[in-house]
């Protein structure tokens, strides 16, 4: 940390991770004139992020209402696809935006680019370091330790993201547990602004966002992602690491995961797109799959405070994903928290409860509740696996009949039949994804 061995340091407060959470944090105690730094363990801000996608643009903009015009914007969704999956049938939804609510980036530059901000405005960014204790004295967080040293603070925030080894060391949660989290698998594939333009039919600054499921995942709950950026295409899979362990211990997942990103890649359907395209980048990291479930027992103790990934909040409803402006949020709220904390008592549990109560207020935590039962959707490989094979049976029976056409009920029944399926199961099923969704 450039101290010597067993020398302590004191700041206001000590956040660590400069993610989105963190860094929005940062910036705004460093510009209310608090005395910050954020401890990075990767090599600068924004080198542990994987994630090159969608990010919703209205709660970025109340940290940063500079935004659109210096943040690393690479085009504005205009365009929004669902497809389902089987085989070489594919059936998808596709929604034209009326307003441009999100865009898309990788999230490695737009890290970077609220670091640096949080810097601009007084904040010290520390990388290559990795925190490997939150410091508690009598009952309150005072600081973090990393080897010998010890930095000291008057408030810690924790945005550490989805791998809480801290957050589990004082006991506020669990070990992860695979049915809470998902792998998510990415390659980044050089087409060229024209050619992306030209084959999404997409105009200039446009952007899309497609979200696949089916035997992409091979019934593995989970699902596909297609996002353009300025220049390339960003391709991947995320599976649900509890069901794809069940599935490679019982002998049904034969295919490694490269090889199922490979799969999708080549797939005659989609390998249009980015024909002679040029593989740039390849990455895996971690990612929630948990909602309310992973969130920890608390939110904070005396002198602590937990955002972003580390306190859970992401969600994933199957039709959009939302997580980098839930960070940035809850790292707002969290700032507001110390910042008034700071004139009226310091660190107290009863100033530091006032940041869960600001958490649960707010759209985040209102939304991880009314979606509470996604996961178990999420998690269903009814919905993964047969389902799609059953709606795209049932399109076939009625697209490709050579002579004599199907009722719309004929198709249906004998897909069910096929596919050897409960019609009650069935309804039961989707009965309940309804009262989810």
């Amino acid at each position: 940390m450039g101290t010597t061995p067993g020398t302590t340091t004191k700041f206001d407060v000590i956040v660590v991770g400069a993610g989105p959470a963190g860094s929005a944090s940062a910036y705004l105690l460093a510009k209310a004139g608090f005395k910050v730094v954020m401890i990075e363990r990767g090599r600068g801000a924004g080198s542990k992020e994987l994630y090159g996608g969608k990010i919703y643009a209205a709660p970025l903009r109340e940290v940063w209402p500079e935004l659109d015009k210096e943040a690393p914007i690479h085009r504005w969704v205009t365009q929004e696809k669902l497809s389902i999956v089987s085989g070489d049938r594919i059936t998808t939804i596709d929604f034209k935006l009326g307003k441009g609510v999100a865009f898309t980036t990788y999230l490695t530059e737009m890290a970077r680019w609220m670091a640096n901000k949080a810097v601009e405005a007084g904040a010290l960014l520390v990388d290559e370091i990795v925190v490997d204790e939150i410091v508690r004295k009598d009952g309150k967080v005072v600081g973090v330790r990393s080897g010998p040293d010890t930095l000291y603070a008057d408030y810690v925030i924790d945005a550490e993201g989805v791998n809480r080894k801290l957050l589990e060391k004082l006991g506020l949660v669990e070990k992860i547990n695979p049915d809470t989290v998902a792998l998510g698998v990415k390659e980044v594939l050089k087409v060229g602004e024209s050619a992306i333009n030209e084959r999404f039919a997409l105009e200039n600054g446009e952007g899309l966002a497609w979200l696949l499921a089916g035997d992409i995942t091979r019934g593995i709950p989970g699902g596909g992602f297609i996002y353009t950026m300025k220049d390339t295409v960003s391709i991947g899979l995320v599976l649900h690491i509890g069901k794809a362990l069940e599935a490679a211990n019982s002998g049904e997942l034969k295919e490694s995961v490269p090889s199922l990103v490979e799969s999708l890649r080549l797939h005659p359907y989609f390998k249009r797109f980015w024909r002679d395209a040029d593989v740039m980048e390849y990455g895996a990291h971690m990612t929630i799959e948990g909602g309310l479930r992973f969130m920890p027992k608390k939110l904070y103790l005396p002198g602590l405070l937990v955002v972003g990934d580390a306190a859970g909040f992401l969600l994933n409803t199957g039709y959009t994903i939302r997580g980098v402006d839930y960070a940035v949020y809850s790292g707002k709220l969290a700032a507001e928290t110390i910042i008034e904390a700071h004139d009226n008592g310091g660190p107290t549990e009863e100033n530091m409860a006032k940041y869960e109560k600001k958490v649960k207020d707010s759209f985040i935590y209102k939304e991880l509740y009314k979606h509470r039962g996604i996961e178990s959707v999420m998690s269903d490989p009814l919905f993964f696996k047969q389902l799609p094979a059953l709606l795209n049976k049932v399109l076939s029976k009625l697209y490709e009949a050579d002579y004599e056409e199907p009722t719309m009920m004929e198709a249906f029944l004998d897909s069910l039949r096929e596919e050897n399926l409960s019609l009650t199961r069935l309804m039961f099923k989707l009965l309940s994804v309804v009262r989810k969704l």
